[in-house]
């Protein structure tokens, strides 16, 4: 078998007997979200034969194959060299711009009381009032670079760095689906009821994860995301409507 691959720009490694993780950089900076974002829409767009998912991360995109589908015990060539031929050749020929536009959704989100009980926290840590976090928070378009952690998780790129606070030290057992949270430089919302470190400011009702739609994840890779305060009040009829 072939060691892994390595090509300018591009590094290829064995995952398992099924996996070939395909490194685009080194950094969480746009240029590489760019590439993962490209090579994930042509792999969407021209899925190979054995294919079964691709999961783009940060700086990577990892591809998973059924190596059944290219065993042949009478040749030397086992399934990985197959897939990294594929690869390699997609790596030297994808267009790195890609074709996406970038989609906005906007998050509502209500703000301190009990849906964010960190609000006055982070307003502390950073020499802010409660009221200038959320004006902060709320007047940024944040990238997302990946969906993980949980489901419908989605890790947003572009935080104000006034608003960077350390995670809590004992992590909460229970978070509620929605919240929104600040966990170091970095900002995103729990799609799911999950623990978690991060330090809790508001709460959205708008749902994230859907498991039982064609398209379960509201959000994914390359889109744009603005938040956009609302009252209690509001938090409630919204939450009625939806369910």
């Amino acid at each position: 078998m072939q060691e892994a691959g390595k090509l300018p720009n591009y590094e290829f490694s064995l995952l398992g007997d099924s996996g070939v993780v395909v490194k685009l950089g080194d950094s969480i900076d746009q240029e590489t979200h760019n590439k993962v974002v490209a090579l994930s829409e042509y792999l969407q767009m021209h899925p190979f034969l054995g294919m079964v998912e691709f999961v783009p991360g940060f700086t990577t995109v990892t591809v998973y194959y059924d190596p059944i589908l290219f065993f042949d015990p009478a040749n030397e060539i086992m399934p990985y060299d197959h897939v990294l031929a594929f690869l390699k050749q997609l790596c030297e020929s994808f267009s790195e711009n890609g074709n996406k536009t970038n989609r906005l959704v906007e998050i509502p989100v209500c703000y301190g009381g009990s849906y964010g009980p960190d609000l006055e926290l982070v307003a502390n840590h950073n020499g802010l009032s409660p009221e200038e976090v959320i004006a902060i928070h709320s007047s940024t378009d944040y990238l997302v670079y990946m969906i993980g952690f949980a489901p419908g998780f989605p890790y947003l790129g572009g935080m104000d760095e006034r608003l960077a606070t350390p995670r809590r030290s004992s992590p909460r057992l229970s978070i509620p689906m929605g919240s929104v949270g600040i966990g170091g430089q970095q900002t995103g919302i729990y799609s799911i009821v999950s623990p978690g470190g991060w330090q809790i400011i508001g709460r959205t009702p708008q749902c994230l994860f859907r498991p039982n739609d064609d398209t379960p994840s509201l959000l994914c890779s390359g889109d744009q995301v603005r938040f956009y305060p609302i009252s209690t009040k509001e938090y409630d009829d919204w939450k009625k409507v939806s369910f």
